[in-house]
């Protein structure tokens, strides 16, 4: 039976160092489960989440040009990413509430707001101030 990439097997540990678990898997094959494919979590030390000579159900990520299986743990059970299909933009060509181009709209409505305030203020200050007399 050939190991597929994306297919879920069972392996048993039969080394650990410090970057990840070598395993054995059916038909003599070998794989490494990197440290980062060890749990959810961030994992410091390994050996406090596998022993040599577990078995252990791990998903084939790849394959390397040599023939060795990249293999994970925490994806065992995680479907593959898929992305979310696209919907209409709404009627008539108006964006979406919440789209990019609604935010977009929204910001440069409310920053020009805020410039005509900021110039307003400021035209105020400038008339305000009294002109300095030189002192006799």
């Amino acid at each position: 039976m050939p190991i597929d990439v994306g297919s879920e097997i069972e392996g048993k540990v039969t080394g650990i160092t410090k970057f990840g678990a070598f395993m054995e898997l059916p038909e003599g094959k070998v794989g490494l489960v990197h440290i980062s494919q060890v749990a959810d979590s961030y994992v410091t030390d390994i050996t406090k989440h596998l022993r040599v000579g577990d078995l252990i159900k791990v998903k084939v990520l790849g394959v390397t040009k040599d023939g060795k299986y990249d293999l994970s743990i925490k994806q065992v059970g995680k479907t593959a990413w898929q992305p979310r299909p696209r919907r209409p933009a709404g009627d008539g060509g108006r964006p979406a509430p919440g789209s990019f181009e609604d935010k977009i709209t929204q910001f440069l409505k409310q920053s020009e707001e805020k410039l005509q305030d900021w110039k307003r203020n400021l035209e105020v200050k400038q008339s305000g101030k009294k002109k300095k007399t030189p002192r006799s």
